[in-house]
Order: structure tokens, then sequence, then C-alpha cells
């Protein structure tokens, strides 16, 4: 895991002049209260240990492990050298621990506790009245207590990272399915409107009723492309939630509608069905809605002069859906298995616990085949007819 940046604690920037204002506030104390128990003769060596005792702490998030033992060390030898009490109580001691156990591993802070306990016990040995074990007791919780509340810290700053973490990585798997979503859109309409546009253009002199048929289906398809994105924007709405469009995204329902639109642009279209057609749940339902409308797309852009055949086949688990066609006209190097809208459907398939596989057929064409797995539901009686 990254370490926090030295002037942080847990990802909460802390200005490092309040870490400096402390020590020197501390630092300042600790000379006062010596001067105030020696009656204004302080001894050199007494202050500048004392000082030691909390002056590090300026650099406590830069260096915490430093930090403490030069803090332990001050204390001990305040301790050893017989000066007496410990000087501002171990307030630096204190917050040493706890610094230490906030930015560093366990490990590190066990060490560093055990240190401190030791300080305490010499502490207390070298003191000139008498300590029950009660006081030392005292003073090991509240070294406990700081060790405690900073590893509670640590922790709280790991799972906050962790809970970012996971939203950015929903975040971005929410656009990679916006993104995927606006594809199938896109290009399914365009490729129609695009075509059906030429055909216009081109029979307008010569066959009116041709011309208007084709301009019919360009406006269908636009009007249908607009509802389908203001469907799928209208999620990304947080300001105004009056007017969303909650009509459910479409699917094996809607497969007659698909399937005229490509007709009327001049694809022929042949829908199979086999078993009971039944109906699916939502995210398999629109799954194998978008394969199927992505295949007709690219169909109707690449295959040439082409004839197009959709099985569905509802097995008791599985949905395979099976799109060729009979097209001779050479792929370009986008359509190929590994293109962007293959790869897409491929994903979509796989969320979903799906196989997904395209290529070229054995006897020419081009040819999809969706396996998706599907929960047990009532079937419909009969077949649908398309």
């Amino acid at each position: 895991m990254r370490r926090p940046a030295a002037d942080s604690v847990v990802g909460v920037r802390v200005p490092f002049n309040v870490d400096g204002l402390l020590a020197v506030v501390l630092a300042g104390l600790s000379v006062a209260t010596l001067a105030g128990q020696s009656n204004g003769h302080v001894e050199a060596g007494a202050a500048v240990l004392g000082v030691l005792s909390v002056a590090p702490l300026a650099l406590r998030q830069r260096a915490p492990v430093l930090t403490m033992v030069v803090i332990v060390l001050a204390l001990a030898a305040y301790g050893l050298l017989g000066y007496g009490d410990v000087p501002s109580g171990g307030i630096g001691m204190v917050v040493a621990m706890f610094t230490v156990a906030t930015l560093r591993a366990l490990p590190v802070a066990a060490v560093m506790f055990a240190s401190s306990i030791g300080v305490t016990a010499i502490a207390y040995a070298t003191a000139s009245t008498a300590v029950v074990w009660s006081q030392l007791a005292q003073s090991a919780l509240v070294m406990i207590g700081a060790w405690v509340l900073g590893e509670s810290t640590r922790r709280w700053g790991q799972r906050a990272e962790r809970l970012a973490a996971e939203a950015a990585h929903l975040v971005a798997d929410e656009r990679v399915r916006i993104a995927r979503e606006l594809h199938d859109i896109v290009a399914h309409h365009m490729a129609v409107i695009s075509l059906q546009a030429g055909v216009a253009e081109y029979v307008l002199d010569t066959d009116l009723p041709a011309a208007r048929s084709a301009i019919a289906t360009v406006s269908g398809a636009g009007r249908e492309a607009l509802l389908d994105l203001r469907r799928l924007l209208d999620v990304l709405r947080v300001d105004d939630t009056g007017g969303l469009d909650y009509r459910p995204q479409p699917g094996l329902a809607q497969l007659g509608d698909l399937v005229e639109r490509i007709r009327g642009a001049g694809l022929p279209v042949e829908v199979e069905l086999s078993g009971t057609a039944r109906a699916l749940p939502s995210g398999q339902d629109l799954c194998a809605y978008r394969v199927v409308q992505e295949s007709l797309t690219n169909a109707l852009k690449h295959a040439g002069d082409a004839r197009v055949r959709v099985h569905l086949d509802y097995g008791d688990r599985t949905l395979t859906v099976r799109i060729t066609d009979d097209g001779v006209k050479a792929r370009p190097d986008g359509h190929s298995p590994t293109s962007h809208g293959i790869r897409g459907m491929r994903e979509r398939a796989e969320l979903y616990g799906g196989v997904l596989t395209a290529g070229p057929a054995p006897g020419g064409g081009f040819a999809v085949l969706l396996r998706l797995p599907t929960a047990a539901t009532q079937a419909t009686e009969g077949t649908a007819e398309l």
C-alpha cells in the first residue's frame, strides 16, 4: 500500500507549520516547568533533554519512527541522569506513539510501544518519590490507548482508500457500459440512415415512391435513435428527475421492429426460433438484443449483396443466438474478430456469463454465435413468429 504523504495523516492534509507550532509550544512549556521546579535554576543538560523530548514532533509526519526514537532516547537519558520527573508529562512520547501507529505498519508500532514502556519503567525507577504499580499500569494504558487510536486511524484510512478505489473502478465500468450502449445505438441507426439517404438520393428523380419510402425509413430511424439516446443519457442527469423516461431498455420482444428496419434498409433477414420462447432476465435480454443489433448492422455495412439468418434457440438453461450471412464481399480489417464492435459484444456476453465467438463462416460469409446462461423462468406457450 502506498504510504501517505509526509505532510498528511491518512490522506487528510495537515499544514506542516501546525506540527512546528505544537513542538515550539511544548518545548517552551517543558523549559518553563523545569524552571518552576528548580526555582529558576535549570541545568543545561536537563533543558536540552526536556526540549528533545517534544521538539522532534515538528517532524513527526515526515519521519515518525525517527521522531519517536529521539524522544524515547531523550526521556531515557533524562531519567538515567537523575533529573527527576519526566518533562511535560511524557506528552511528546504519547503523540509520537499515535503518529507511528497511524503511519507505519503494526510490527514497527509494536517495537516503538515496547521502547516507550521501557522508558516509562526507567522514569519511575529513578523517580525521587515512591511509585506504586498502578502508576506504571496507568502510563502503560495511556500508551496502549495512543497505539490503538493510531492503529484505528490507519485502518480507517486504508478502508477509505479501498472504497475510493472501488468507487473509481465502478465509475470506469459504468463509462465502458455507457460507451458500449452509445456505440450500439449510434452505429446501428447511423448505418440505416446513411444507406437509406443514399438510396433516396439515387432514386429521387426516377422512382419517387422508393425515394419517399427511403426518407420515411431515415425519419423513423432518426426518431428511434433520439429516443434511445435520450433514454440512455437521462440516466446521467442528476439535476432534474421529473422528466425521466422510465421505459425499459429494448430486448428480444423488440426484435421484430429491428428486423423490419434492417429489411427496410435493403438487407434480407430471416428469423428462426427453436425451443419455447420465454421471458429472460433484463440483462440477458438486452445483451441478446444488442448482439443481434450489432451483427445486423455489421452485415448491413460490410456483407454487400447478402442474406442474413438469425436463429434463436431457447434451451432449458441456455439461450443460443446465431447470426450468419452469406456475403462474399471482403470484410475490412475493422470487422475482424478482434475489432471494437465484436470485442464490445464479447465483453457484454462475458458480463452475464456467456460466450461469444465471431469470424468467417466455413461456407463463406460471417457468423456470430452467442451462448447465454438463463435463469429458469416460466415459458410462454408456443413460439413467436416474426
